[in-house]
């Protein structure tokens, strides 16, 4: 078999449409270069069959291959996806921290430590205006403020218990709006759905979807911030997507299986939300260490008198119980008794204050732990996000090589088919009019 007359151009002309294709994938990296999500695509060359050319030797009768150009396989991205697994893990575990640190944090303004207005003040100020009692115990001034003390103290806690419970509400609406109906979980699972579908079809049809691949991608990192997410490709190249704790895959091709229920172990923003609110979470432990410090305020100083001076049992519901004129220093009916007031101005320092220092170094516990935990992931979050930049991101400096090299070669086959052409050209030319 001869080799075909035309086979040189062909073989060039495979070149000038390779490198020029390569030089296309390299201008739209560079294009994209600060697309978020974008990952960095490269054309693959694969050598085009081989022409088969038998006994091309006369002394040896040995055959041959002449090669007969590139063609470009595929135009593929440059993908890890280990790295795309170890981000959405430590992405969801730094969205929980993230979470946990700024509804603490805000507990920790309600606290409003260290201030007067706080309990820790209005204690203190409680505490003294016994004392002027005990100093002055048939004083009508001293005794309305010792009622006055009770009242600001009282509403303290329960302002205090008040916004407890309004950032213990909030966060489980905020869980609420992220699961119902048209929230984000929902949203994001359906438009995974639908790029898992068009995907499959490109597939199908022999096309490479690649910014589809790029922005399902985009939306499982979204997705990994509220909740675990596990990912595993399907012989389709459908994803299957597993949130949480829940007990169902929350996207199976073109399905989506949602709402589900989840616990507090599900990680991410909706886990720490239901660990904060839950029966052992932080948001309820405040408030029930806040309802034990009322309760034995009340028991301590009731303790001391005939009549209560507090009533209620929880920081809610803490109030005055007597009036001014009510308000005795003493317990018996002797003239200038003080003993009742000395001893609830003793109480200073008691159980109730320490319960509320405990209290509140716990919350100082919590947030610090928060902070810490969300400073720590944040590093290596962004540790292995570079990782993964490094791998799918654009470099501009390679890309410039990339097209200095794919230049040469279209300039180069470019040069191959100009020589073949002037070859043929000087053989028409001589052979042309042979025959006439």
């Amino acid at each position: 078999m001869s080799i075909p007359t035309l086979q040189g151009l062909q073989t060039a002309l495979s070149g000038l449409i390779a490198e020029q294709t390569a030089l296309d994938t390299t201008g739209n990296n560079i294009a994209n270069a600060n697309t978020e999500g974008y990952s960095r695509e490269t054309a693959l060359l694969d050598p085009s069959p081989p022409l088969d050319i038998p006994a091309i030797s006369t002394l040896t009768g040995q055959g041959a291959q002449l090669g007969t150009g590139v063609s470009v396989e595929t135009i593929t991205r440059i993908r890890d996806v280990y790295l795309d697994a170890q981000y959405r893990t430590q992405n969801s575990a730094l969205s929980s921290a993230s979470t946990q640190a700024e509804v603490l944090g805000q507990a920790q303004a309600a606290f409003n430590e260290p201030t007067s207005a706080s309990i820790a003040g209005q204690l203190s100020a409680f505490w003294s205006s016994w004392n002027s009692l005990a100093d002055s115990p048939t004083s009508e001034a001293a005794k309305e403020g010792v009622t006055a003390a009770g009242e600001q103290l009282a509403r303290t806690f329960n302002e205090l218990s008040a916004q407890l419970s309004t950032i213990a509400t909030q966060s489980g609406e905020q869980y609420e709006t992220l699961t119902g109906p048209g929230g984000e979980v929902e949203d994001l699972a359906t438009q995974i759905a639908q790029l898992n579908g068009q995907i499959k079809l490109s597939e199908e049809a022999g096309q490479q979807p690649n910014s589809m691949l790029d922005r399902r991608d985009e939306l499982l990192d979204k997705l990994s911030a509220l909740a675990n997410v596990t990912v595993s490709e399907q012989a389709d190249h459908t994803d299957t997507v597993s949130f949480g704790d829940a007990a169902a895959p929350l996207v199976e091709g073109t399905t989506v299986n949602w709402p589900q229920a989840l616990t507090e172990t599900a990680g991410g923003q909706l886990g720490a939300l239901l660990s904060l609110t839950g029966p052992k979470g932080a948001l309820t432990a405040l408030q029930t260490g806040l309802d034990g410090v009322a309760e034995t305020l009340a028991a301590t100083v009731n303790a001391q008198l005939a009549k209560p001076f507090f009533a209620g049992e929880t920081a809610a519901t803490l109030t005055v119980a007597v009036k001014a004129s009510e308000v005795q220093a003493s317990g018996t009916e002797a003239p200038g008794g003080n003993e009742a007031a000395q001893a609830i101005a003793a109480l200073r320092g008691g159980a109730a204050e320490q319960d509320y220092a405990t209290l509140v170094e716990q919350l100082g516990s919590y947030v610090q732990g928060a902070k810490d935990e969300q400073t720590n992931l944040q590093t290596t979050v962004t540790a292995i996000e570079d990782q993964r930049q490094s791998v799918s991101g654009v470099s501009l400096d390679e890309e410039m090589t990339n097209l200095i090299s794919f230049q040469r070669g279209y300039q180069a086959s470019a040069r191959t088919l100009t020589a073949m052409n002037e070859m043929l050209e000087t053989l028409i030319d001589h052979t042309g009019a042979a025959g006439l």
